[in-house]
């Protein structure tokens, strides 16, 4: 009969998501593109921990599954370039008037 089978943990590929890139670009078994949306995937498992690393920010697409991490030069993945401005009582941003 049959015999213990060992199981190795599936490797997880990481693709490098291009600047700007919100949708997936795989192709599936016909040659057709996936278009799935990129979310920030803040939820991983262990597993997926463990091979990638604790503090790596990754992207995941919502119809494929695929995991994407960003490109070193893309600054507008991470969504924490942004400019602090002063915001009055009624939550509108304050103008800087400058007298001549």
């Amino acid at each position: 009969m049959g015999g213990a089978i060992d199981v190795s943990p599936t490797e997880i590929k990481l693709k490098e998501k291009k600047p700007g890139q919100r949708a997936c670009d795989v192709k599936s078994e016909k040659g057709e593109l996936c278009c799935g949306h990129l979310k920030r995937w803040y939820t991983a498992d262990e597993e997926t921990l463990k091979q990638v690393g604790k503090d790596v920010e990754l992207y995941r697409c919502e119809r494929c599954h695929t995991l994407y991490r960003p490109a070193l030069e893309d600054h507008s993945s991470a969504g924490l370039n942004y400019e602090v401005r002063p915001v009055n009582m009624f939550g509108a941003f304050v103008r800087k008037v400058r007298r001549k």
